[in-house]
């Protein structure tokens, strides 16, 4: 491999506070939203339905964008990176592979996973891409950094319909990362273990 792209929650990040933050804004215990991201994993659906079902109908960008205004924003620091991530990017690197980090996160996510100063070559995000995983497009800027053909460029993610089944689709060698709720709960499935090298 020449190239390794990493995924970001629960790849990279824990969603600890992430998803304590939405229970918080939206007023409901943080244990009834973990249980509601559960029932949405094991459905395989997509996660920001889990505030959907608390909410009918809620317009998440929308939710952000009041959540930024009442300076209830996205946060991230180091506490929020897994105690592997450095020494791992840091070892990729040494080894001579290019480290990319691209995932489904906004734009300020971007400048606040560049503000950890990560041993990595980029970190993009689907905010500034302008496409977001699963679709074609965010693989193919993908391919576009990597600055290596789609056989030599590994991608890294815990979430099979976003990260695993999509990035194969694109020819990429994929690796299925068993942590957070998507890793461990597909991890067995039969079509997660085929896609994933």
């Amino acid at each position: 491999m020449r190239t390794v792209v990493l995924d970001v929650g629960e790849t990279l990040t824990r969603d600890d506070r992430y998803w304590a933050s939405w229970a918080d804004w939206l007023g409901v215990p943080r244990h009834t939203l973990s249980a509601l991201v559960g029932a949405v994993v094991v459905d395989g659906r997509d996660n920001a339905d889990a505030l959907r079902l608390l909410r009918p109908g809620l317009d998440v960008g929308a939710e952000y964008a009041a959540r930024e205004a009442a300076g209830r924003g996205e946060q991230l620091d180091d506490t929020d990176l897994y105690d592997d991530v450095r020494p791992a990017l840091a070892a990729l690197r040494a080894a001579g592979v290019r480290v990319v980090v691209a995932g489904n996160q906004t734009v300020r996510a971007g400048a606040l996973l560049r503000a950890l100063d990560l041993p990595a070559d980029l970190v993009v995000t689907s905010g500034e891409w302008g496409a977001a995983k699963p679709s074609p497009e965010f693989f193919a800027r993908v391919l576009q950094v990597s600055g290596a053909p789609a056989e030599e460029t590994l991608y890294v993610g815990d979430h099979p319909a976003n990260d695993i089944l999509p990035a194969r689709a694109a020819g990429l060698r994929t690796a299925h990362l068993r942590r957070g709720p998507w890793g461990f709960w597909w991890a067995d499935d039969p079509a997660v273990r085929a896609a994933a090298d």
